[in-house]
């Protein structure tokens, strides 16, 4: 009761608040009477654009959307239902009814201040037609997707989810302010619901941002990206690392200058004249920047723009930055394209710039503390204040205006009443489409951006880029795909359209360990340049690289420290057809294959090979070994194989001619013939085995070629187990399974067992039965129970004679050997005779309980018969 006499007490306050305030209000407009400035407009001002075809681009931006702000669009925002809307959205509270007061006064005497600034923007009203304070539109949430939980993602997807709706006049703030609800479920906005949007999610996932009311240029409010770079070309700036001399006083001196004087000449020269051409492009780029430079705008810092600003601090940001809501890009405090700024505000406070402006943001000070830089609306902020320069002199002050200032601080402090907006939701499709029908186009400088909703492309496309030569868009250069949940782990395609070069990368887990892929053709044989995950093969293969006469492979991590293996083919001879043979008779014919060692440190240098080089149709063998230490050349041996064979069998018949030999140092052993003649032999079949790798990585790449060429042409989409909309697999699984549980349910609740059941039987089961046949089921049932209830007494009594039995033996048997038992064994004997008493115990339990319990549950079943509806009705008056 004392509660509820307090809550009436506080909200009688509130309302004599709230007239004192209304009479106050209406007092000072009759004494004065502000004016508001009017804004001049130059006449060179353009009319309203025309309305636009939602399949071409807007006018106002750079993006296909479909126009809703324009007259005569088909969507009109007063159409939209709020008839299901809570009723927070219709009406306002107490205390959201002071907060407007407060707002208006603050406006009054702003105004009176700065009668040179534009009117503030503070109570739009809402999709309902009620005044609310931009504050409390502002409603912090964390969506439970983790890309949620990062700056970018927010920023990407409400710039993705979200479709631009210019604001109708671009020199004045909108009269209306929708909640994030509403603006989510249309799926578009101006920039100001773009911005409170964003704002509610940036907060909710703990980031410091306040909505921005400001200035920016033509291209920053319409969205027009058509003279900016796209964000997937930029390449990041190298900073250049600076050499740090150390100076030393004794210093050797420096080796004669060997170089030629006329060498240098020419490279001068060279180095002029390359210059000179770099100087000329310069110029040329120069002129195009200056055609591509946007038009004059006879609005230039007048149009209204509303964006994000997140300073630094909290979610370990170390710099403020921007963030434009219809991009999702972040941009510097100091970016030229921002203009000026009004007002900032959050869902605890709202703050107006009091700092100059006439040279955009560069200058500003974000220190919401500063009350000079910035004035607060609500001393009660969660920004500490600075302390003033003159604060010293306060404390000088009389008691009495100490007291004043205190008092009129405790009057002018007010909390922010909670969000009037219902709790923001994502569905966990919405949040997948993103885009408005799952598609979105965006022009850029010389580049045209296509997004796509995963799964809504048969090909898993959700991304293309095409890179244009001239700002008209008409010549393509090149084509960049992204791409999706595919089975054949496609990540991206490159496709240069003027040399058809096509580069595709794939992510970890392909079939062949595939990671990029260069063509200009399927066909085998051509140029193909293969990229694989090295740590996925045994061979170590990294990369592999051939044409029409060679292939080369590139290794990493091999036991063998081999690095490098080039092979050279020759062209090939008539196709022949023989019954039996092989198809691949026609294989183009091996000339060479080179191979490249890294060094092993377990060998000598000289014993270590570091090239060595197959001549088979020569029948020649190269040998180089690794350089020694303090050498500048390297041991070299060379083995001609067209030598003399014995008549009898294909064994090599060694001789001094058939190896050439340059040792580095001397060496006995490389003297002999016979090392020489097993190295040649080791060679000989090493050379077969690498005939057989060369055919085998031949049959990879026609393999690769195959299936890359099949999964094109029937490209198979990947779905999780988690998707069971799409996973139609996993679904039907799941319903067959929960169809076959609730078959077994029912069958478990069909096969309950009746205990009349053995009973009906012998009278056949008949749906009506006389009071003869009723009195027998009951008779039978009875004495069947009865029979029972005696067997189990008889079982129970029996297991306790023998049990005592039992103990009785074991105890004459101790009686008789008790003298002659160890102590462990009589320990024994006690263990099992206690067991042995303990189940004669319970046994004794069980027998008294049945006895007594056996009346009870025979006169149960007694009742249970007569209640039974088959048989109350001869059995009820009984």
């Amino acid at each position: 009761m004392e509660a509820l006499e307090e809550k009436e007490e506080e909200e009688q306050r509130e309302e004599e608040e709230l007239k004192a305030l209304e009479i106050s209000a209406k007092l000072q407009d009759s004494e004065t009477k502000v004016s508001m400035e009017q804004v001049c407009v130059p006449s060179d001002v353009p009319e309203p654009l025309p309305c636009f075809d939602s399949r071409s681009s807007c006018p106002n931006c750079s993006r296909l959307i479909t126009c809703v702000s324009c007259p005569g669009s088909d969507f009109d925002w007063s159409s939209i239902d709020t008839s299901q809307l809570p009723s927070s959205y219709k009406t306002n509270s107490l205390k959201e009814k002071k907060l407007l007061h407060i707002a208006d006064h603050f406006l009054q005497q702003y105004t009176h201040l700065c009668p040179d600034r534009k009117p503030l923007f503070l109570h739009p009203v809402n999709e309902c037609g009620v005044e609310k304070f931009v504050s409390t539109t502002v409603r912090p949430t964390l969506l439970p997707y983790t890309e949620l939980y990062h700056w970018d993602g927010c920023a990407s997807f409400v710039s993705d989810y979200l479709t631009m709706e210019p604001l109708r006049s671009p020199i004045t703030p909108p009269s209306s302010l929708y909640s994030p609800t509403t603006i989510l479920k249309y799926q578009q906005g101006n920039c100001f619901d773009f911005s409170v949007l964003l704002c509610s999610m940036l907060i909710g996932a703990g980031y410091d941002a306040y909505c921005v009311h400001g200035y920016a240029t033509r291209e920053i409010c319409t969205l027009d990206e058509t003279l900016e770079l796209c964000p997937l070309l930029g390449k990041p700036q190298e900073v250049p690392k600076e050499e740090v001399k150390k100076s030393n006083k004794y210093r050797v001196k420096p080796p004669p200058d060997l170089q030629s004087k006329f060498e240098l000449q020419q490279e001068a020269k060279k180095k002029a004249e390359t210059e000179a051409a770099q100087k000329n492009e310069e110029r040329e780029e120069e002129k195009v920047t200056e055609v591509e430079k946007p038009k004059h705008d006879p609005l230039y810092g007048l149009r209204v723009h509303a964006w994000v600003l997140v300073l630094s601090g909290k979610r370990e940001v170390p710099e403020t930055f921007f963030i434009n809501p219809f991009t999702g890009n972040s941009h510097s405090t100091m970016d030229e394209h921002f203009l000026g700024i009004e007002s900032i505000w959050n869902h605890r406070n709202y703050w107006v710039n009091m700092q100059d402006c006439w040279n955009g943001c560069k200058d500003l000070i974000f220190d919401l503390g500063d009350a000079i830089r910035w004035e607060i609306m609500f001393s009660g902020s969660n920004k500490p204040l600075q302390l003033l320069p003159d604060a010293e002199e306060e404390k000088e002050l009389p008691d009495r205006d100490m007291d004043d200032m205190e008092k009129e601080e405790e009057d002018v402090s007010f909390d922010m009443p909670p969000s009037w907006v219902a709790p923001i939701q994502i569905s966990p499709r919405e949040f997948e489409t993103r885009c408005s029908q799952g598609r979105k186009v965006i022009l850029y400088k010389k580049a045209k951006l296509e997004k796509w909703a995963p799964y809504l492309n048969g090909n898993g496309l959700v991304k293309r880029l095409t890179i244009y030569a001239d700002l008209d868009c008409t010549k393509v250069v090149e084509v960049r795909e992204w791409y999706k949940n595919r089975e054949d782990m496609l990540d991206m395609r490159e496709v240069n359209k003027q040399t058809q070069l096509t580069t595709e990368y794939f992510s970890p887990g392909h079939l062949l360990g595939l990671k990029a892929h260069t063509y200009t053709s399927l066909e085998p044989e051509t140029e193909h340049t293969m990229e694989f995950y090295n740590e996925a093969r045994v061979d170590g293969l990294q990369k592999r690289v051939e044409n029409s006469n060679e292939i080369t492979e590139y290794f990493v991590g091999r036991d063998d420290f081999l690095h490098i293996r080039h092979m050279e083919f020759g062209k090939r001879g008539k196709k022949i057809h023989l019954a039996g043979t092989r198809t691949d008779i026609n294989s183009r014919p091996i000339v060479q294959i080179k191979e490249c060692f890294h060094r092993n440190l377990e060998k000598p240098a000289d014993e270590d090979v570091a090239e060595r080089i197959f001549l088979i149709t020569e029948e020649m063998i190269h040998l180089t070994y690794h350089l020694k230490d303090k050498y500048i050349t390297a041991s070299k041996k060379n083995f001609f194989k067209a030598a003399e064979r014995d008549r009898k069998g294909s064994e090599i018949i060694m001789t001094p001619e058939m190896c050439i030999t340059y040792q580095v140092g001397s060496s006995e052993k490389d003297k002999k013939l016979l090392h020489l003649y097993k190295l040649l032999q080791e060679l000989t079949e090493e050379e077969k085995q690498l005939k057989q790798q060369v055919r085998q990585s031949e049959a990879e790449v026609l393999n690769i070629l195959k299936i890359c060429e099949k999964e094109e042409t029937a490209v198979k989409l990947s779905v999780s187990i988690y998707d069971t909309e799409r996973n139609e697999k996993r679904k039907q699984q799941y319903e067959a399974t929960k169809n076959t549980m609730e078959d077994e349910l029912l069958g478990q609740e069909e096969q309950d067992l009746d205990y009349l059941a053995p009973f009906l039987i012998q009278i056949g089961h008949r749906e009506k039965m006389t009071k003869r046949q009723a009195l027998r089921v009951r008779d039978d049932c009875l004495t069947d129970f009865k029979h029972r209830l005696i067997n189990k007494a008889n079982i129970i009594q029996a297991r306790f004679e023998k049990a005592v039995e039992e103990l009785q033996k074991k105890d004459q048997w101790f009686q008789e050997n008790q003298n002659r038992l160890s102590a462990e064994e009589e320990e024994d004997f006690l263990a099992r005779y206690s067991e042995t008493t303990f189940h004669i115990h319970i046994l004794a339990l069980r027998l008294n309980r049945e006895k007594q319990m056996a009346p009870q549950k025979y006169l149960a079943l007694e009742e249970k018969l007569r209640k039974d509806p088959r048989l109350a009705e001869h059995l009820g008056h009984a």
